[in-house]
């Protein structure tokens, strides 16, 4: 099963409900006078992501979209089959036990996604996680640790088993 985060645009689209909305504060004077939020809920999961910041719900949909991704990633976790699990697009982002990829970048919510797929079927055992990943210990957590609610998460977790926080 593929994660909501990997989908493809027009797919997690059409599993969301989109609202577009009038904002407070400041951005110019049309900002109360059209609705250029956007808001976005995935139906599925019911986890919403908002962008507000531009002047057009055309230019703030990316940002929503990008958001929505990085939450999903961080908040549902799906299935990972017993062997190699790794993806098509993690095996092409990791090479040589070093995960190249950019917070930043388009594949880094899918990828994030599934790494903490991993980290979860390991029970948030990182050496466990980094080798069904074919990376190092200290690359997992470098890469997770590059979106903070990500390792927020994974550190919440450890310490319920009364494992130590990752840094």
């Amino acid at each position: 099963m593929m994660h909501p985060a990997s989908l493809p645009d027009d797919d997690l689209l059409a599993e969301c409900r989109v609202e577009r909305l009038r904002t407070q504060g400041p951005g110019g004077q049309h900002r109360n006078k059209t609705e250029t939020a956007v808001l976005l809920t995935h139906l599925p999961t019911g986890v919403q992501a908002q962008a507000s910041e531009r002047r057009s719900a055309g230019e703030n949909m990316p940002f929503a979209v990008r958001r929505l991704r990085l939450l999903l990633a961080v908040e549902v976790r799906t299935a990972v089959p017993l062997g190699d699990a790794r993806s098509d697009l993690w095996k092409r982002r990791c090479t040589q036990r070093k995960i190249v990829c950019s917070p930043r970048h388009r594949d880094y919510p899918a990828l994030l996604a599934e790494a903490l797929d991993m980290i979860d079927a390991c029970r948030f055992d990182a050496r466990k996680a980094a080798a069904r990943l074919a990376c190092t210990p200290t690359q997992l957590v470098r890469f997770v640790k590059d979106h903070p609610p990500a390792l927020a998460s994974w550190n919440a977790e450890r310490l319920k088993r009364k494992l130590h926080a990752l840094k």
